[in-house]
């Protein structure tokens, strides 16, 4: 009875963390594997390559649930959505393969490391675009038309329609490459690739950019997950733990992000990144024996280093306000 009961008591442990992890996912459209591996890893222990699996098949659970609430409020551009999506399942293939290798031959601190150099590179457009509620406009290019990226929807938060064209759509295209390589190889859906491929790149609103990168995610994950799945890197306990937990979690942040505003997804999407990188690069230099500090200071020093870097946002934000005010 007390194995059961402890059975129990690790799966609801492990739901909840995916449930967290899946509302900060499906709010600022990173996906909630990208918080899911590193909780998994640095909270529970998991191996990475087994964290990376499950976070896979939760991802796909993640996009089934909030792009399903988004697609009704016709917030996400489905279109733009399955043309970026073709790379990325491309990238995934890549991504997956390499992934299986590393593991094979030993090198999974390597993971760590550039999952930490992903989330703190995708912090860089964040910073730059963090004054403004809508895209600044930019001229429409030879993609716009032919492609079909304006797109409209209603801002229930701004209460106004906010209509909207892409850019650039060959950049967004290569971003997407790489970000479907990230997905296979860290078991994310990559989202923090798509929202800079979208929000800087495609220069689309941010609702637009997490909602559609929601939809995306689930295609990119299943592409990846199956070829974990061949190698034996899912485990069914955890898999299914964490993917009920983010199922519920994304219903949670899909229904918060219809009440904040563009502004407020970037500080989440900020403050969460800053975090989860300094502690994921700590975590595999000391995996490959560059470094050797106690969990303890290992979190601290992320979360001082995540303080940092938001106050450093909250001076770029209100002098670049202050200089907009002066130039009106």
């Amino acid at each position: 009875m007390s194995a059961i009961l402890y059975i129990a008591l690790k799966f609801l442990s492990i739901m909840a963390g995916g449930i967290a992890a899946g509302t900060i996912g499906s709010l600022t459209g990173l996906g909630g594997a990208t918080v899911l591996v590193p909780l998994l890893t640095l909270f529970y222990s998991v191996p990475i390559i087994y964290a990376t699996g499950a976070s896979l098949v939760s991802t796909i659970a993640t996009s089934a649930g909030s792009a399903s609430a988004y697609t009704r409020e016709k917030i996400t551009n489905v279109k733009i959505g399955i043309g970026l999506e073709i790379a990325t399942t491309a990238g995934a293939i890549v991504g997956s393969l390499t992934a299986v290798y590393i593991n094979n031959n030993n090198f999974s601190y390597l993971i760590y490391i550039i999952f930490g150099i992903v989330l703190l590179g995708s912090l860089i457009p964040t910073v730059q675009r963090g004054k403004f509620e809508e895209p600044v406009p930019r001229k429409a290019d030879w993609s716009t038309k032919l492609f079909q990226l304006a797109g409209s929807y209603y801002d229930k938060r701004l209460k106004k329609k906010v209509d909207y064209e892409g850019v650039r759509w060959w950049l967004a295209e290569i971003i997407m490459f790489f970000a479907g390589v990230i997905s296979g190889l860290l078991g994310i859906g990559s989202g923090a690739l798509k929202v800079l491929g979208m929000d800087w790149a495609m220069n689309l609103p941010m609702k637009v950019t997490t909602t559609t990168s929601n939809f995306m995610i689930g295609i990119t994950a299943a592409t990846g997950s199956s070829i974990y799945w061949y190698n034996g890197y899912i485990q069914v306990f955890l898999a299914a733990a964490t993917a009920l937990g983010v199922l519920i979690g994304s219903f949670i942040g899909a229904k918060i992000l219809m009440k904040i505003t563009n502004k407020n997804i970037r500080w989440i999407f900020f403050a969460i990144l800053s975090f989860l990188g300094v502690e994921m690069l700590l975590r595999g230099f000391q995996k490959s024996s560059l470094l050797n500090i106690s969990t303890a200071i290992e979190v601290a020093l992320s979360a001082v280093f995540s303080v940092i870097m938001i106050l450093g946002l909250y001076v770029h934000t209100m002098r670049g306000e202050k200089v907009d005010a002066k130039g009106n």
